[in-house]
C-alpha cells in the first residue's frame, strides 16, 4: 500500500514517468492491483501521450495525430518493459510462465470466497437463495444443489434458481461498470483528480463484479478515496458510508474470541477518527451532511452486530445455520458497499465535484 500511495502522490505531482514505474513495480508485487491499471493506462495515455502547450493545467490537447508525442509514449513503454523484464525474465527464461500465469488467475476457485465479499455476487447469491426458498413454498420443483453456495467452502458453485456466472460473465460486467469512468477521463481529463475519481471507480466496480474476489479487497477503494474525502465535500459522506461498512465486512475475519476486543475497539476508533477528520478538513455544508437513510443504515450495524455474535447462537441456530451470520454480515456491507458506489459514480460523471473544487480554489 505505501508503493500505491507513492505512486498515486508522484501521479498528482505530475511526475507521471516516476509514478509509472513505481506502479508496474506494484502490479509485479500484488497482481491484485489489475483492478486499478485501466485508470493508469487510459489517463497517462491521455494526457502525457497528447500533452496540452497551455499553461493551464487542467486543459488537455485535443485528440489528433498532431498533438501525439511518440518519445512520451517510448518512454512510458520502456518504463513499464523494463520493470516487467526484470520480473518475469527468469520465468521466461526458465520456461516456466504458463506455470506463474495459472497461479496468478485461478479460475476453478470459484465466484465468491468462501466468506462472501460484500459485493454484487453476495446479493446474487442471496436472490438465488430467496428464490429457491419461495420455489419450495409455492410448490415450484426446485433442482437439487451439487454444492452448497453457503458451505463456506472454495470451489465452482452451481446457482439453482438464477444462471450461474462464469468467469467471462464477471469480465464483461466489470469492463462495462468500469467503461462509463474511463470514457470520462478520456474525455475531460481536467487534472489529477479526474485520475484518481476514475481508479476509485476502477477498484470499486472489480470489487464489486471481479471473479474470486477476496474481502480485503475493499481497502483498494477505502484507501484512496480517503484522500478525496478530505477535499470535497461529496466524497466525504460517500466515503464515511463505505469506509464503515468496508471495515465492519471484515469483522468475520477476526472469528476467535480473544479477537472480539481489539477488533471492535479498532473499528470504534477508526469511525471516531473518519468522522473528526471530516468535520476538521471539510467545511459543514448540506452535501456533507449524511442523508437520514444513511444514518439509519449505519445505525443497522449494531442490532446486525447483536445478532450475528449474540442471539445466533443463543437461539441454537449455530448447528443448523452456521453461515447465516456470516451471510448477514456480507449482504448487509454490499448494500452500502452497492449504494456508496452508485452516488459516488453520479457524482463523478455529473461533474458537479469539478465545479465545486474549482470555485472552493478560486475562493
Amino acid at each position: 500500500m505505501g508503493v500505491w500511495l507513492l505512486s498515486i502522490t508522484r501521479m498528482m505531482e505530475g511526475r507521471v514517468i516516476v509514478a509509472s514505474f513505481l506502479f508496474a513495480a506494484l502490479l509485479n508485487l500484488k497482481h491484485i492491483f489489475l483492478y486499478v491499471s485501466p485508470a493508469y493506462f487510459i489517463y497517462l495515455f491521455r494526457v502525457y501521450c497528447f500533452p496540452s502547450r497551455r499553461k493551464d493545467a487542467l486543459t488537455a490537447a485535443p485528440v489528433s495525430i498532431w498533438s501525439f508525442s511518440f518519445f512520451n509514449l517510448v518512454k512510458l513503454g520502456a518504463t513499464v518493459a523494463l520493470v516487467f523484464s526484470v520480473s518475469f525474465g527468469p520465468f521466461i527464461y526458465m520456461e516456466q510462465l504458463p506455470q506463474v500465469l495459472s497461479r496468478l488467475f485461478p479460475f476453478k476457485r470459484g465466484l465468491c470466497h468462501a466468506y462472501w465479499a460484500p459485493n454484487a455476487w453476495a446479493l446474487y447469491n442471496v436472490a438465488d437463495q430467496a428464490a429457491v426458498i419461495l420455489g419450495r413454498v409455492a410448490g415450484i420443483p426446485v433442482p437439487a444443489r451439487t454444492a452448497s453456495l453457503t458451505s463456506g467452502l472454495v470451489g465452482n458453485m452451481e446457482h439453482v434458481m438464477l444462471p450461474s456466472v462464469p468467469p467471462l460473465a464477471t469480465a464483461v460486467v466489470t469492463v462495462l461498470a468500469i467503461l462509463p469512468s474511463i470514457l470520462y477521463v478520456w474525455r475531460r481529463p481536467v487534472g489529477p483528480e479526474s485520475f484518481l475519481r476514475c481508479l476509485i471507480l476502477c477498484a470499486y466496480s472489480s470489487f464489486l463484479f471481479g471473479w474470486h474476489v477476496h474481502e480485503k479487497a475493499i481497502i483498494l477503494i477505502i484507501i484512496p478515496m480517503s484522500l478525496l474525502a478530505v477535499e470535497q465535500p461529496a466524497v466525504a459522506s460517500v466515503f464515511l458510508v463505505l469506509s464503515t461498512a468496508g471495515h465492519y465486512s471484515l469483522f468475520p475475519l477476526l472469528f476467535q474470541p480473544a479477537e472480539t476486543p481489539i477488533k471492535v475497539l479498532l473499528f470504534l476508533l477508526t469511525v471516531l477518527v473518519t468522522v473528526h477528520g471530516i468535520k476538521h478538513y471539510v467545511n459543514s455544508t448540506s452535501r456533507t451532511q449524511l442523508h437520514i437513510i444513511s444514518k439509519l443504515y449505519l445505525l443497522g450495524l449494531l442490532p446486525l452486530y447483536v445478532y450475528c455474535n449474540v442471539i445466533h447462537s443463543a437461539i441454537g441456530l449455530q448447528a443448523r445455520l452456521p453461515f447465516l451470520p456470516l451471510m448477514m454480515t456480507s449482504c448487509y456491507c454490499a448494500v452500502g458497499v452497492v449504494t456508496s458506489w452508485l452516488v459516488f459514480y453520479y457524482d463523478t460523471l455529473s461533474g458537479h465535484w469539478f465545479h465545486t473544487d474549482v470555485k472552493d480554489k478560486q475562493s
